[in-house]
């Protein structure tokens, strides 16, 4: 059980355990495609796995401090008298959006696709970075 600072039961802390849990388990199976997301003082860095996927066909926008991934995953095509026995991988468009906790710097960001996985390097803007503040006596 949750407890609030006072040792009262916080239902709600309970609720947001089992929906961030629900979404974890959820957002492995289902969101396409899987990502990683980190940063530092300097910039943001995005990894997403691509298998498949032909670098020409993707789309990467970027916004203040959203990023977007759009592309498609072509069906794949079965041979005369072929049929599927367990299908896990999907096919046709898709479109993702990632929020920074900064802005970035948009004509500084650079990516680069290589066996199937998609870096991209997010600068972070230039107005957002923390600057070190000099005390006059």
């Amino acid at each position: 059980m949750f407890w609030t600072s006072s040792r009262r039961w916080n239902p709600f802390a309970e609720f947001e355990a089992l929906r961030r849990e629900i979404d974890r388990s959820a957002g492995t199976m289902t969101e396409f495609p899987l990502i990683n997301v980190w940063t530092n003082e300097d910039e943001g860095m995005l990894t997403a796995e691509l298998p498949g996927i032909d670098p020409k066909e993707l789309e990467i926008t970027v916004k203040d401090d959203t990023v977007t991934l759009k592309g498609s995953r072509i069906e794949t095509e079965l041979g005369e008298g072929q049929t599927f026995l367990k299908r896990e991988r999907g096919s046709g468009q898709f479109s993702r959006s990632f929020l920074l906790p900064f802005r970035i710097e948009s004509d500084k960001v650079k990516a680069e696709y290589q066996r199937g996985i998609l870096k991209i390097v997010l600068p972070r803007a230039e107005s957002d970075r923390a600057r070190r503040v000099k005390i006059s006596a």
